[in-house]
């Protein structure tokens, strides 16, 4: 039974958000910079104008998120008062109960996501650990969950790299999430990944522990200034391994850029690898590897700037991108995030892509 004090919990929460958004001031942004799509020029610089369009619909989407939950939230109070009344069933109050209270949580959680690089796409870079043909099989249960995660919320999936397992499995794999917010929801993955269960390529099916890593960096676009000396690099080519086609095995198409920078503030060496696979073009390869070390550089300024707040917060938890983050326990039926504490039974649907009381959980835990 929906109590009084749970709708007025809803109430309260609308109206705080309200304030946090700052609703009104996003009303009259919005109505400036809309204005400014109407100059008579405003086509002649195709690339600006598309900008501006965005930075509209951005601005748009926030208003309307907020008024499609304060009518939520109007029209349950009015349920519960026809619920009194008998006008309304218990069962259409709880219903419409539980979708108000889904639209509070979703706004609430994209409101934690205020850093420039939230808004961005996602990098997720996937690689198994020791353990041999179980963890590269492992590796690639976990391409497929966030695979399917992705296709769930609406991003579309990019496979960047793939190198396969010599039997089975994945022993790393690339993949891009293009759309807003991605980088936001799936920065809450980076870290060691293990997993435990009865395994099926054991003879006596023994119970077998297995690691993969999963590194996530926001992928940078055009507004986000990162200079690379082409000093620093150099590049590689090979062929290219897995499907694809004949054309795949004869051409070297895959390319292989290895990044020798320094770091700007410690004179630290920087040093990365990354090679591409996705098309049959050696041009675009090169131009896709270009990006994902532009998106990597980005990411380890994230990096240090998020280890200097930590020092100067002590009482934040700390977040250790390479620690054992969560362990999914497939004959205890469980999966756990040990920093957070949050956890269910639901293995196979956790495999199949429902992540977010996890990501909900680290954003509104951790980031709060």
């Amino acid at each position: 039974m929906i109590t009084t004090e749970q709708i007025k919990d809803l109430v309260r929460r609308r109206d705080d958000l309200y304030r946090y958004l700052a609703i009104e001031d996003r009303r009259i942004a919005h109505e400036e910079e809309q204005l400014k799509t109407t100059a008579p020029d405003f086509w002649d610089h195709p690339e600006e104008a598309e900008k501006q369009l965005k930075k509209v619909a951005t601005i748009k989407s926030w208003i309307d998120d907020y008024e499609a939950l304060a009518t939520l939230v109007d029209d349950l109070e009015v349920m519960a008062d026809f619920a009194k009344e008998g006008a309304a069933t218990e069962d259409e109050l709880q219903n419409h109960f539980a979708k108000t209270l889904e639209a509070t949580e979703a706004l609430e959680m994209r409101n934690m996501l205020r850093g420039e690089e939230d808004k961005l796409g996602a990098i997720v870079d996937i690689n198994s650990g020791a353990g041999g043909t179980e963890s590269l099989d492992w590796a690639s249960m976990l391409l497929r969950m966030y695979t399917r995660w992705g296709e769930r919320n609406g991003f579309k999936v990019r496979v960047q790299d793939f190198q396969a397992g010599e039997e089975v499995g994945v022993k790393s794999a690339t993949l891009l999430f293009e759309g807003d917010y991605a980088y936001g929801y799936l920065k809450s993955e980076s870290g060691v990944h293990r997993m435990v269960r009865l395994s099926p390529f054991n003879a006596n099916n023994k119970r077998q522990t297995t690691f993969a890593s999963v590194f996530v960096s926001p992928a940078v676009d055009d507004t986000i200034e990162i200079t690379i000396n082409p000093a620093d690099y150099e590049w590689d080519t090979y062929r290219s391994s897995g499907a694809g086609g004949q054309n795949v095995n004869k051409v070297e198409t895959g390319v292989r850029l290895r990044y020798h920078g320094k770091d700007a503030d410690t004179g630290e060496p920087v040093e990365f690898l990354i090679e591409n696979t996705e098309t049959r073009s050696q041009l675009m390869n090169r131009e896709n590897a270009l990006r994902i070390l532009r998106s990597k550089l980005y990411q380890r300024e994230l990096d240090k700037r998020m280890a200097l707040q930590n020092e100067l917060e002590k009482g934040k938890k700390r977040i250790e991108w390479g620690s054992q983050i969560r362990s999914y326990v497939f004959d205890d039926r469980r999966v756990k995030d040990h920093r957070t504490g949050h956890q269910t039974s639901a293995v196979e649907a956790v495999m199949d892509g429902d992540i977010d009381a996890f990501i909900k959980a680290y954003l509104m835990g951790v980031e709060s």
